[in-house]
């Protein structure tokens, strides 16, 4: 029996997700707390597509991985509640292509993916499966974004942007996508820049040209999360020892201690961007008055304050850093719940 009208909810927003998956830790640990919010069953979001700027497909297929994991353990909670044991094919499929472009951007290898992936288990299997082996295996950026946002409600999708600007600029030269993004997406929240001005910042000097177009071209409000903001917020090695504990073994875990030597806490520059995209109304974070950003040639982002500007940026409240950091403790941690079976 399907739900009646007045036991609907509104649907989850829908979030796009666009990263350099590899660069830093925190990219995993974003990617891993909105598989956190994704994986209830009353979802606050979930995540409708992934693409990664980084031109190495290790980056793809860990995102890759990082899916077919998360669908597994959903699987084994439902095994573990008493639910039917479903079939290997089932079991090994895969969700959504990950979007890809061979640029030669940040091509180089990363102990954070490598780590984790050439892990096996006792049969000499891979501990984490996927099925990115080359470019075939995933899709174009621009195109996979485009067709994620027309299967969204209207102003129920938010995009995430937590690398350099390069696939949200060809977004927009794909075909129709600009009207269709106006129509669908909320707000953009990017990770990037410094404010309300501050030295260049790795996102946004890694492609000036893309973080200049997107600023100045993208359909609506920007939410912009600086440097500034995920440095003084960081994530708790105690939480890679204890948090974990319902997963015998979890590639966020593995990555995070492959990235640096325990123990150490990481900024968390991308989790804030995955954080305020999920819950804006929280109050976390204060916002800006709304304005315009620039890009300088050296990479420097620079905030003007303007009534009709539709470009603002976080603020971190001191008072909120202890609740910010035991929210990114539950929800990057957060184990999946058994699929709710329809009545």
């Amino acid at each position: 029996m399907q739900a009646t009208a007045s036991e609907r909810r509104a649907p989850p927003v829908g979030i796009v997700l666009d990263c350099d998956m590899g660069n830093a830790i925190d990219d995993a640990l974003a990617l891993a707390m909105l598989y956190g919010f994704s994986g209830k069953n009353d979802a606050e979001a979930r995540l409708v597509s992934v693409s990664v700027t980084k031109s190495n497909l290790q980056a793809a297929a860990f995102c890759d991985a990082m899916a077919l994991f998360y669908r597994q353990a959903s699987f084994a909670a439902l095994e573990a509640a008493g639910g039917p044991k479903l079939p290997d094919y089932l079991r090994r499929r895969r969700g959504l292509p990950i979007g890809y472009s061979d640029t030669g951007w940040m091509s180089e290898d990363s102990p954070m993916l490598a780590g984790p992936l050439s892990r096996r288990d006792a049969t000499g299997e891979p501990l984490y499966p996927h099925e990115v082996e080359d470019v075939n295996d995933t899709a174009m950026p621009g195109p996979l974004m485009r067709n994620a946002l027309t299967a969204q409600h209207d102003q129920n999708c938010v995009v995430v942007l937590t690398g350099p600007a390069t696939n949200l600029a060809e977004l927009l030269d794909v075909p129709n996508a600009k009207p269709i993004i106006e129509a669908k997406v909320k707000v953009l929240v990017m990770m990037g820049g410094a404010y309300p001005a501050g030295q260049p910042e790795f996102n946004i000097k890694s492609d000036i040209a893309a973080a200049r177009r997107v600023f100045l071209e993208w359909p609506t409000p920007i939410v912009a999360s600086g440097y500034e903001v995920g440095r003084d917020l960081l994530f708790p090695a105690e939480s890679i020892e204890t948090d974990f504990a319902w997963a015998p073994n979890h590639p966020v875990v593995d990555a995070y201690r492959a990235h640096e030597k325990m123990p150490y806490d990481a900024p968390t520059w991308d989790v804030t961007a995955a954080l305020y995209a999920v819950r804006p109304e929280a109050g976390y974070f204060q916002l800006s008055d709304p304005g315009t950003i620039s890009v300088l040639d050296d990479g420097r982002t620079r905030f003007t304050a303007s009534p009709e500007g539709r470009r603002s940026y976080l603020i971190l409240d001191p008072a909120q850093k202890a609740a910010v950091i035991q929210t990114y403790r539950k929800w990057v941690s957060a184990q999946p719940d058994p699929p709710r079976r329809r009545r």
